[in-house]
């Protein structure tokens, strides 16, 4: 089996429920043909270069998977049909591609991304608790400031 990388650029008018659907339909070809998907990027919807379809913004979506050439064939073959897909680019990323590697891989960065997500929310309560002051150049003049502010506020 060979690694393939699928750059897909759907209608961003599409409802969250069809755009679900027609990457369904597309998780399904990959199932049916025997490959395997590694990964499923969605980057959201951002402007083109240039108008595609008479569309000025699209949804972008990024497909690592591996499988054959008759599965690159079918998913092309799908993104030509429907309407919703404005355009699409297959590139082969690997020939022969070592699939037992590859999910190692997939078990390994399970755990580093659960500890991004776990740091993410510590930095979101963090981020909603009192500001910290550093110590940093220029720092005295900010805690002089709040001294005053706060004298102020109790003689009125």
């Amino acid at each position: 089996m060979n690694r393939y990388e699928t750059f897909i650029i759907s209608d961003p008018d599409i409802s969250d429920e069809k755009r679900a659907s027609l990457f369904e339909r597309i998780n399904q070809l990959i199932s049916q043909e025997n490959g395997f998907m590694v990964a499923f990027d969605e980057w959201g919807t951002k402007k083109l270069a240039y108008e595609i379809k008479k569309k000025i913004r699209g949804h972008y979506v990024r497909l690592d998977y591996c499988g054959t050439g008759t599965l690159v064939n079918e998913i092309e073959r799908f993104s030509r049909i429907d309407d919703r897909i404005l355009k699409y680019m297959t590139v082969l990323l690997e020939k022969e591609a070592d699939i037992d590697r590859i999910k190692e891989e997939i078990a390994e960065a399970e755990p580093v991304t659960d500890l991004v997500e776990e740091s993410e929310k510590n930095q979101d309560a963090e981020s909603n608790s009192d500001p910290v002051l550093f110590d940093a150049p220029g720092s005295e003049a900010m805690e002089i400031e709040k001294v005053k502010t706060e004298k102020k506020d109790e003689e009125e």
